[in-house]
């Protein structure tokens, strides 16, 4: 694998990551999705987009996570599915619970360490239909969720499961609220807040009542959203229990499927001091890719001399060719 080249222009962690929010992809080469519902848990469902070969059990499936507030839609959830279909494999783009506007088919929350549903999604796809192989890719709080499922499973991983990958992952959530307190992550911030205050309240329209939302208004950052509503509903005992017990960080020495790690020094608010622990940095089933510039969720390098086939998405590519080097005889 190469080391990530960033385009001149997005050096700068803060530019990198604005960039790649905001820039807007087109991707005429990946067909029309089929939509898939699992049911996860009782009175609980998620959606997801699948993008299936003729006679998939015959080729390799990518299950896709995506990262707070976002959903199966996300640019780098299609530029992936993009790439990794063009490269003959399955592609599931998962909406995580009340994600992608699917808050009716969920009763309660979701929280950043919740892998029951990805872990139910794998079992299905291997057990029921039968695909022969699978790996999980993440970005940011699905990064997580992908290296904490693969802890999870540890020793016990399904034989189909050929590895797991991570995007600028959230593996010390606490550590990474922090950051986003800075002054300069105010606009990360606000951003966030905002999303979730908006589907807090578009989940009361389907369950009037169910979630006390006189105190949304109050709030302003991830911390006191975790607090009052987050941390509650699950049982922890307030926002530092939940982040410290959510983390893939916990878990991580348990992994026992190649694991494939990519983040960036100048990520705002992911700080790369945890991935230098040696638990993460010496793992032997770990492949870490610790880049200068990046950004978060960033690392958009130079377009290929084929600008249809590389657009410079720099860690999709790196993703396909991992789950690429564990599927092809």
């Amino acid at each position: 694998m190469s080391s990530f080249l960033p385009r001149p222009s997005l050096t700068n962690g803060h530019w990198m990551t604005l960039y790649a929010w905001g820039n807007p992809r087109y991707f005429p080469r990946l067909p029309p999705p089929t939509r898939r519902l699992f049911d996860v848990a009782p009175a609980t469902r998620v959606v997801a987009d699948c993008h299936w070969h003729a006679r998939a059990w015959e080729h390799p499936t990518l299950l896709a996570l995506h990262g707070l507030n976002g959903s199966s839609d996300a640019h780098y959830m299609k530029g992936l599915a993009a790439k990794a279909f063009a490269r003959g494999m399955n592609v599931v783009r998962l909406n995580q619970r009340n994600c992608g506007d699917t808050e009716q088919l969920a009763e309660g929350l979701f929280h950043s360490g919740l892998t029951a549903d990805a872990a139910h999604v794998v079992h299905e796809l291997t057990q029921v239909d039968g695909l022969p192989a699978i790996a999980v890719a993440g970005y940011s709080l699905g990064g997580n969720l992908a290296l904490k499922l693969a802890g999870e499973y540890g020793a016990f991983a399904p034989k189909a499961l050929v590895g797991v990958a991570a995007v600028s992952p959230i593996i010390e959530i606490s550590e990474c609220t922090r950051a986003l307190e800075r002054g300069e992550n105010v606009l990360y911030q606000w951003n966030f807040v905002r999303d979730l205050k908006r589907r807090l309240r578009r989940k009361d329209r389907w369950q009037p009542g169910r979630f006390d939302l006189s105190k949304l208004d109050a709030i302003k950052t991830v911390r006191e959203f975790d607090d009052v509503y987050t941390a509650p509903y699950f049982g922890f005992r307030g926002a530092e229990d939940y982040y410290h017990r959510a983390s893939a960080m916990r878990l991580i020495d348990r992994i026992r499927v190649p694991a494939l790690i990519i983040t960036a020094e100048d990520d705002p608010f992911v700080p790369p001091e945890p991935f230098r622990d040696p638990k993460v940095a010496r793992h032997p089933h770990v492949d870490l890719r610790l880049s200068a510039h990046g950004g978060h969720c960033g690392f958009v390098g130079p377009r290929g001399p084929n600008s249809g086939e590389d657009d410079g998405y720099w860690a999709e590519n790196q993703i396909v060719q991992f789950v690429e080097a564990r599927t092809c005889a």
